[in-house]
């Protein structure tokens, strides 16, 4: 069963939202963050990525990062530009996009579950990366970026989160990219019981996005845990900040292809192979650029040579199992890999991932720039998410795109 718990979030004050709130740290290169920080110093990018307002020969790992983070953190809190709710309280976070709108609950969930695979990862996560969040909530004490979590729909759940959108939000405001992001607060303790007792119905929740940021979380809590061996499991640093959503509120996104060459082939030699693996379609000179978006699980687009085509899989490389019956898989391992000699996805230069948000034209300019090719996947599922998961199966990597991104700042919370 999971444990789910209500926690007393440090929040922006009334007003202050749409000025605080920011996409997560990772989206943005260094020179990005600092050119975004410059022009919004009241971003909370500013304490995500604290290296931005420091001078530019500082090590973006340097501890004094942490420590200015640590020091910004604290200050707008004790300036009122973040308040601290003072009874422990779900809190329903809405976000709609082209119109499409997913809501989930904002809590903490526990590092045990996560330790034993109630929480089911679906992704390998690297030393490296997860180092710099340890370094930052270890700092803060605090954890500052929510874990996008999924899982199975609850018809208690639903019901008190379909009561609660029928009143007035605490705050509604648009962030960048056209978002518009609602929040309510969950106070009543009747509601608040009645979400945790059917969390722990829930056999698994499902890690959906953060794979890094749950780690770091994670490794911090199992930190503090030997640093105070007569822990009772009650304090907050053996929980970690997330947001949950019901599968029937989510939908992923493409995350699409491109090769910066075709491995030494002429493009008549390459389709040759694409086609012993794929029944192709080519468009019409007229139709030549009109992307070929895939339809259903099996079919791709491909872009070579500025014209558009559309591959079927042959039945012969499908498959039933959970990883590798994934379009990803069957692309990685029988075009990508064999044809292309793109061996190791995660660390080869020749490969870029482009996630469905940037839609088809990108696709195309980056193929035609690097006489390329590019390929438009149709989008894992959620199913197809929770049985890799179940199975305790890893995807290939950039298998998955989620959309709207989590906005950081709208809660912390102290460990």
């Amino acid at each position: 069963m999971a444990d789910i718990r209500p926690f007393c979030a440090v929040r922006p004050a009334r007003g202050l939202e749409a000025e605080i709130a920011a996409l997560p740290y990772d989206v943005y290169s260094r020179a990005e963050a600092r050119a975004y920080v410059a022009e919004h110093p009241g971003s909370f990018l500013s304490i995500d990525r604290a290296e931005t307002t420091l001078p530019e020969e500082v090590d973006l790992y340097d501890e004094q990062v942490y420590a200015h983070a640590a020091g910004l953190l604290h200050s707008w809190i004790r300036d009122g530009r973040f308040v601290q709710d003072g009874t422990p309280c779900y809190y329903m976070y809405a976000q709609t996009m082209n119109g499409r709108t997913q809501t989930g609950l904002v809590a903490c969930a526990s590092i045990d579950d996560y330790e034993n695979n109630v929480i089911k990862k679906h992704e390998n996560t690297r030393a490296d990366k997860e180092q710099d969040r340890i370094c930052h909530v270890d700092a803060c004490s605090a954890q500052t970026g929510p874990i996008f979590l999924c899982y199975r729909r609850n018809d208690k759940i639903a019901e008190i989160m379909k009561k609660y959108s029928a009143s007035a939000p605490v705050c509604d405001f648009v962030s960048e990219g056209d978002i518009r992001n609602r929040v309510w607060v969950i106070s009543d303790q009747a509601d608040c019981e009645t979400i945790q007792n059917a969390f722990r119905g829930i056999e698994s929740i499902y890690i959906a996005d953060g794979h890094h940021r749950c780690a770091s979380a994670v490794r911090v809590g199992q930190k503090r845990r030997k640093q105070n061996p007569a822990y009772t499991g009650e304090e907050e640093f053996n929980y970690f900040l997330s947001v949950l959503f019901p599968e029937n509120e989510l939908s992923i996104m493409d995350y699409n292809r491109v090769v910066k060459d075709l491995n030494g082939l002429e493009i008549h030699d390459f389709l040759k192979k694409v086609n012993s693996i794929c029944e192709i379609v080519e468009n019409s000179d007229e139709q030549a650029k009109t992307p070929a978006s895939p339809s259903q699980k099996g079919e791709m687009g491909m872009y070579l040579g500025g014209k558009w085509y559309s591959l079927t899989v042959r039945p012969e490389f499908r498959s039933e199992d959970p990883v590798e019956g994934l379009d990803v898989s069957i692309l990685q391992n029988n075009i990508l890999g064999p044809v292309l000699g793109i061996g190791d996805p995660r660390t080869d230069t020749r490969i870029d991932f482009v996630g469905g948000i940037r839609g088809t034209q990108e696709l195309q300019e980056r193929a035609d720039a690097a006489g390329g090719v590019a390929f438009l996947m149709y989008p894992t599922s959620i199913r197809e998410l929770f049985a890799v998961a179940d199975a305790g199966r890893l995807m290939p990597p950039k298998s998955t795109w989620f959309e709207p991104k989590l906005l950081s700042g709208l809660f912390i919370h102290l460990i």
